[in-house]
């Protein structure tokens, strides 16, 4: 068996076995401590990490797939093993023997938050770290925890080779990491996404991504993608794999369901045959922009190619797409469904409130349709972001 039938066939039975644990992974508030140990052993966390230190470096489009079954079994669980495989990347960004070992278990986890909510300032052989970062997402499983961070050196910000000031990712072990209780929450309540912090922690300089090294080449097509395009295809493919669910669920309902003074099930009524058919086209047609301009990137990173901006534009477009019609489509199957929908013994109203969370992502923001049409419009804005 492939590696990539392998991946897929784990994620599909694990998918299942999580659907029938959403109630606890939801009441508990993270992902209990043995599915984290499942997801690391099947070898999603290792999606994302180089070959070279025994990780599977997997194409983007794989790990997609991979991330979209697990979501039509339990969100939560999805949007952890996005956020474990789109953080082992990290690994490509420190120097050999560092990252050899802190990869010493091919089933840990490596989470963390690239937003520079932190501060890091120069001393002798690393730099003191302070910050606390939102969004946690798997954290209380992980070994260790990434925060972005500024940078400074006597106070004053530190330079990128264009002048601007830098910023980079700290790896720092999750011993040293406080954890805050702040996760209470309308959806994905089980990924526990929760705050952390740290005060004036030294990390040293092999542990900070990127920073030694600031003009290598990519060691590998993988690694050409920036790191915000990760986190947006796996808002997507989590996005898609919960449509896909509420699809399931609305099918399964629909085929005894009858409204109070109707003979007919609402499988047979033609306004739900009409919001059916539409769901499926919506998502089907979204699911297909997604991954043919992935595949459009994919093509160029193999064949060692720099990524046009348009074909940045249009990637962050079919992201954003996806979870902007995956919404709609759950919208729509949550308003099928009625009365029996809002329980909380039905899977509509879980994943109509997973899915409004997700949405809320900056990397899908409205901000990133503003970019992408007045770049449409011919017009030149900041498109760093993309």
């Amino acid at each position: 068996m492939s590696v990539e039938d392998e991946l897929l066939e784990k994620a599909a039975t694990l998918a299942r076995q999580f659907a029938e644990r959403a109630d606890e992974i939801e009441k508990a508030r993270c992902i209990p401590a043995d599915i984290a140990q499942q997801m690391g052993r099947a070898g999603f966390y290792r999606m994302g990490v180089p070959q070279r230190l025994g990780g599977l470096e997997s194409p983007p489009a794989l790990n997609s797939r991979v991330l979209e079954i697990l979501a039509r079994g339990e969100a939560s669980c999805a949007w952890v093993a996005f956020i474990g495989a789109t953080s082992s990347t990290s690994l490509s960004g420190l120097p050999e023997a560092a990252a050899r070992a802190v990869f010493c278990d091919p089933a840990m986890l490596i989470t963390g938050v690239y937003a520079p909510t932190g501060r890091a300032e120069k001393v002798a052989g690393g730099f003191r770290v302070s910050g606390r970062w939102q969004w946690g997402s798997g954290s209380q499983n992980a070994a260790w925890v990434l925060g972005g961070c500024m940078f400074t050196e006597n106070g004053e910000p530190m330079r990128d080779r264009d002048g601007a000031p830098r910023t980079h990712m700290v790896l720092m072990p999750h011993s040293e990491v406080q954890f805050l209780d702040t996760w209470h929450v309308s959806g994905l309540c089980g990924s526990g996404s929760l705050d952390y912090q740290v005060e004036d922690l030294f990390v040293p300089e092999e542990h900070v991504v990127g920073y030694l090294d600031e003009d290598r080449e990519p060691p590998g097509p993988l690694y050409a993608f920036p790191g915000f395009t990760f986190l947006a295809l796996g808002i997507g493919a989590v996005c898609m794999g919960i449509a896909r669910a509420a699809i399931d669920e609305l099918v399964a309902l629909a085929a005894s369901k009858k409204r109070v003074g109707s003979r007919k099930t609402v499988a047979e009524q033609q306004v739900s045959q009409i919001a059916l058919a539409r769901a499926e086209a919506d998502l089907r047609s979204a699911r297909l922009f997604y991954y043919d301009t992935l595949q459009d990137l994919w093509r160029a990173a193999t064949d060692g190619q720099a990524f046009l901006v348009e074909q940045r534009r249009d990637l962050r477009l079919a992201t954003t797409n996806a979870v902007l019609r995956s919404v709609g489509v759950v919208d729509a199957m949550y308003g099928l469904g009625g009365g029996s929908a809002v329980y909380s013994s039905s899977r509509l109203q879980r994943c109509f409130r997973d899915i409004h969370v997700a949405k809320t992502h900056i990397m899908v923001s409205q901000q990133t349709l503003e970019t992408v049409g007045a770049h449409f419009f011919g017009l030149e804005p900041n498109v760093s972001a993309l």
